[in-house]
């Protein structure tokens, strides 16, 4: 464990607590180190918060999203989502999260096209995008009791996978389906806790971070530019501590 400065093609860097580990990704040389971990909070040059005015509600009720000045609740009500009002394609960002009821579901789409987005009805969520999937271990517990089977397709700790029409390469492990990438690592704390999410999506490039391990993502994307959308999926969440950073 050491402290260091994260450098990605010589464009940023940040202060931030890193080990350097051999974890099975696409790399250019399987020798090589690579950052797996990194406490960033989003808090150095370039980086800015997102709130209300940096977000329109796109299929959901008025009162689905409560924002105030630490972040924002969702009610869950109506399945939908708000998307920033600008679109991004290299970018970095943190979130932190929590879930308000076992079994919850939500997610942050990565570059959501606007043909996903255009008319998009209520009760309905874009078919186009990157979801990081946002989860709770319950929703695992309620899907294996209500439909006796094993939740073998998809995890509670930081999937991350294309949505309709898009195209991704997962990282390793994947899906059954080949689409999904599953973590490497169980991190994702339970109902009630606060998670800390770092994004990095950069060239058709989504790498996920969570609670300070870097444990899913994938490469190719289709489309590797668009909006950042907050999904409401049936049960009340909270965000808080969303910043970003533009990357060349």
């Amino acid at each position: 464990m050491c402290s260091a400065a994260l450098r990605h093609v010589g464009i940023f860097s940040l202060v931030i607590s890193i080990a350097f580990l051999k974890l099975p990704r696409d790399s250019a040389a399987d020798d090589e180190s690579v950052v797996t971990r990194a406490a960033i909070d989003g808090v150095g040059p370039g980086w800015r918060s997102l709130g209300e005015s940096d977000f329109v509600n796109v299929n959901t009720d008025p009162d689905t999203w409560m924002w105030s000045k630490d972040g924002v609740h969702c009610k869950g009500t109506p399945v939908g989502v708000t998307r920033t009002t600008t679109k991004f394609t290299n970018f970095e960002m943190v979130a932190t999260w929590k879930h308000l009821k076992s079994g919850g579901n939500s997610g942050i789409f990565v570059w959501a096209s606007e043909e996903a987005l255009t008319g998009l009805q209520p009760n309905a969520l874009p078919p186009g995008g990157i979801e990081v999937q946002v989860l709770d271990h319950g929703y695992a517990e309620q899907y294996e009791k209500q439909t006796g089977k094993k939740p073998d397709w998809f995890t509670t700790n930081g999937d991350v996978f294309p949505v309709g029409k898009s195209n991704m390469k997962p990282f390793p492990p994947a899906a059954p389906d080949g689409k999904r990438s599953f973590p490497t690592k169980n991190l994702s704390k339970g109902v009630g806790q606060w998670n800390h999410y770092y994004v990095r999506a950069i060239n058709g490039e989504v790498r996920l971070w969570v609670n300070g391990e870097e444990v899913s993502g994938g490469t190719n994307c289709d489309p590797k530019t668009g909006f950042l959308c907050l999904e409401s999926e049936g049960s009340p969440i909270e965000f808080k501590g969303l910043r970003i950073r533009e990357l060349p």
